[in-house]
């Protein structure tokens, strides 16, 4: 996605990136005869996914990686576990606040805190807009993960055929909103071309997104979203030693934070022995 932002701007990537994820999930689906006509009854769900799942959460982060070295921009979007907590507390009425998530919460974001780095003398206004970029995407798909156990998973649609309307629905939204002045410049490098084609469109967002249905229904909201520290970690480690990003001891530890307080978002509060 960095390299991709040299070539074309972030709306172009996010287009093209929910294109090449949605034709081969489409095609799947449509061999499979997954896709039902009494589904779109459901559209407006659907197309609440494809802003906040889709949309929102790519441009966001399309953007934000722009303003931001790639691996500071990947430990910002560690915090999508936080605001999908934060959200789940709010709309489900199974999860309650506890110490362990409240602990969890308030890590995590001094870890976001110590990225931007909001009062140093250092900051820049690409720094402040980049992790505002991230933090929109990282909260649009922590939302997503709690209306998608809310409201989608009830539904007990297939999740090739969910993939199908979500990212169908966001390619028409973003058909509207993108302007496609200058996008054939992606063609210039042919390993970037790769790379958005087989990374971030085939794997990143097809089959992504079919994982994605599967944990939410199988895990829930809170612990299919921590699967999403990963990343992050990957994204420090491939900026500093592959792409040569001058990362500074801060932001490894503001990586280990936000790192932390998912691990603390996910604990099991010890349940109390009752008085004798």
């Amino acid at each position: 996605m960095k390299w991709a932002a040299d070539y074309i701007t972030p709306m172009q990537i996010v287009f093209i990136r929910v294109l090449l994820g949605f034709c081969p999930v489409f095609l799947f689906a449509l061999s499979k005869n997954l896709l039902r006509r009494e589904h779109l009854t459901n559209f407006v769900h659907f197309l609440v996914m494809a802003v906040l799942a889709t949309a929102l959460y790519y441009f966001g982060f399309a953007k934000g990686t722009q303003l931001l070295l790639s691996g500071i921009a990947g430990a910002v979007s560690g915090a999508i576990p936080i605001f999908a907590v934060i959200t789940a507390i709010i709309f489900l009425p199974g999860e309650r606040i506890s110490r362990n998530k409240l602990l969890g919460i308030v890590i995590g974001f001094i870890g976001v805190l110590m990225i931007a780095k909001p009062f140093g003398e250092a900051i820049t206004e690409s720094t402040i807009y980049g992790v505002l970029y991230m933090v929109m995407g990282s909260l649009s798909l922590g939302v997503s993960f709690v209306y998608a156990k809310k409201f989608i998973s009830p539904l007990k649609i297939p999740a090739p055929a969910l993939v199908t309307y979500q990212l169908g629905a966001a390619l028409v939204l973003l058909a509207l909103v993108t302007d496609f002045d200058g996008i054939s410049r992606i063609t210039e490098n042919v390993q970037v071309l790769l790379g958005l084609i087989i990374g971030l469109g085939l794997l990143g967002t097809g089959l992504a997104y079919i994982i994605y249905y599967y944990i939410v229904e199988k895990l829930g909201a809170v612990r299919a979203s921590s699967v999403t520290y990963i990343p992050p970690i990957v994204a420090l480690l491939i900026g500093a030693l592959l792409v040569g990003e001058e990362i500074q001891v801060i932001d490894y530890v503001a990586t280990l934070f936000i790192f932390f307080g998912v691990i603390m978002l996910n604990r099991q509060s010890k349940p109390r022995r009752p008085a004798r």
